[in-house]
């Protein structure tokens, strides 16, 4: 799974942190661009997937390993009982460590067993607490907005300050979550974020425009978060 700073390149940073840059030239609000692999460890999942390929090849050894036969002339290799039970037992717990390693380094392994709602909990969360955690929530105008990207779980949220909220709505920010999704999916993550900054800033420039003495609280960059 590919994580957030292997993403992007030194050009591409630049670009997303210049865009945030323009952006904040039009409004007073301080926008901050996230980055993250995951939102949520997932460890159910790992597990489910360990369970699975375990019982798969329990299966197989027991119905493929030699038995007694009893018949007369018969002299294919047998194996005694606790032996054959030694082997399924040790592939059994080999297959459930690999089936756990494999979920926790395959990416699209380890959405196909996790429910997207989880997902979409688990990025929720996590954006939430970014919101506080870079200070988008403490700036002095109370105008801050974060635009957080998901990667494992391909999934975004767009937060904002209560500023912001009460002078456009929470229709502002779901129509930039959907900008965002739709763009996430045809483009680059840099030119997704630097065109949905560019349209925040158009629509906020009038409710909340920059205004001369503003000061600039949070660094202009792209955060990300591995």
């Amino acid at each position: 799974m590919q994580k957030a700073s292997q993403l992007f390149n030194e050009e591409q940073r630049k670009q997303v942190q210049k865009a945030v840059a323009e952006a904040e030239k039009q409004t007073s609000c301080e926008i901050v661009p996230v980055v993250a692999t995951a939102s949520g460890r997932y460890d159910r999942a790992e597990d489910i997937i360990g369970l699975w390929l375990a019982m798969f090849v329990v299966v197989i050894l027991w119905l493929e390993l030699p038995r007694e036969s009893g018949d007369a002339g018969n002299w294919s290799s047998t194996m005694p009982l606790y032996l054959e039970l030694l082997v399924v037992v040790v592939a059994g717990v080999a297959a459930f460590i690999a089936g756990a390693v494999a979920g926790s380094r395959i990416g699209w392994l380890r959405r196909l067993f996790t429910p997207r709602q989880q997902m979409q909990e688990e990025v929720a969360a996590r954006a939430r607490e970014v919101f506080f955690d870079n200070r988008v929530h403490h700036t002095a105008g109370g105008s801050g907005l974060l635009v957080y990207v998901s990667l494992f779980e391909r999934t975004a949220m767009v937060l904002g300050d209560q500023i912001i909220l009460d002078k456009l709505g929470q229709s502002f920010l779901d129509d930039l979550c959907k900008r965002l999704t739709d763009s996430l999916g045809q483009n680059h993550p840099a030119d997704a974020l630097c065109g949905v900054i560019s349209e925040a800033s158009e629509r906020l420039h009038d409710p909340l425009p920059w205004e001369e003495g503003d000061v600039n609280e949070l660094q202009d960059t792209l955060v990300l978060i591995d």
